[in-house]
């Protein structure tokens, strides 16, 4: 068998280049800085700094807010990645029953995902506020105390429907893509066998959309961990009483905010590997169950 080579060594690198850059310059670069500013201790103006080494991380895992915040972003992250997935395949599945306008559905579900994130979170304390809010006018109606500026559980349903809203047409692509590559012929075999809808999507269609399901479940973690900092901090600012401060928004809070540089930067580390361990887990455990056809 005749081996291919290709004959430019140079042409490959060039292409690689620019990613590469990319990928040092906002990555590892910030990466190396977090673990070297983890293991010292700078005063506000950064002018000065002293080797403390493992000081930094011994004072967050000691802190009750740090603990605070690590169990908010469980249940946050939980709840967002519920119902995100949850919402977004209920859709998918109602939009394939459609005969006429599914083209025209399809570009509305899209729409919010080109939505900042932190003009997402205005939109939704906007909707809710309590005092002007035009959703918070029938909860008060129907005798609920609405007032998520205050009320600690109010604010984090609050956080959680706006992140939720925002990723819900991400997944929606990713779970109609999948919906339309499942081979009819199952469908109509599974129908004449006498299966009716809902026992043939959960024997033949959800087991068929697992790889989905999984590529969202990785995406969707990492999103509620990090990329929903905008909507906490335009909803919230991680208020009230800290009810809302995710792991994310306590690194910017104390490195930005308080200036703890030291405090901040081991959180940092201790966020990234997190995310590192958690989606290793995943793949190492929950893709197990995953079949690929």
């Amino acid at each position: 068998m005749r081996r291919t080579v290709f004959p430019n060594k140079v042409l490959p690198w060039v292409l690689l280049a620019p990613q590469l850059a990319i990928t040092l310059i906002f990555f590892y670069w910030p990466a190396a800085q977090a673990f070297r500013q983890s293991v010292l201790r700078e005063d506000p103006f950064g002018l000065s700094s002293k080797y403390v080494g493992l000081e930094n991380f011994r004072k967050v895992f000691a802190d009750p807010a740090y603990l605070n915040a690590m169990q908010v972003t469980v249940v946050f992250s939980l709840l967002v990645a519920f119902f995100a997935l949850g919402i977004a395949l209920f859709l998918a599945v109602q939009v394939e029953k459609l005969v006429r306008g599914k083209g025209f559905y399809r570009t509305m579900m899209i729409w919010p995902y080109a939505v900042a994130p932190a003009i997402a979170g205005m939109l939704w304390l906007f909707m809710f506020n309590p005092s002007f809010g035009t959703l918070a006018y029938p909860l008060r109606l129907m005798g609920i105390d609405w007032n998520p500026l205050l009320n600690g559980d109010q604010a984090m349903a609050l956080v959680v429907a706006a992140a939720t809203w925002k990723q819900i047409s991400y997944n929606f692509l990713f779970f109609v893509a999948g919906l339309q590559a499942i081979p009819r012929s199952l469908l109509e075999a599974a129908a004449i066998d006498g299966a009716n809808r809902r026992h043939a999507f959960w024997t033949i269609v959800f087991p068929l959309l697992a790889p989905t399901t999984f590529f969202l479940l990785v995406v969707n973690t990492v999103y509620a961990l990090f990329d929903t900092f905008g909507i906490i901090h335009a909803v919230t600012s991680g208020g009230p009483g800290k009810s809302t401060e995710t792991l994310v928004y306590k690194v910017y809070n104390d490195g930005f905010v308080n200036l703890i540089m030291g405090s901040s930067a081991a959180q940092s580390v201790i966020l990234m590997v997190i995310v590192i361990a958690l989606t290793a887990f995943q793949f190492r455990f929950i893709e197990k169950r995953v079949h690929y056809g």
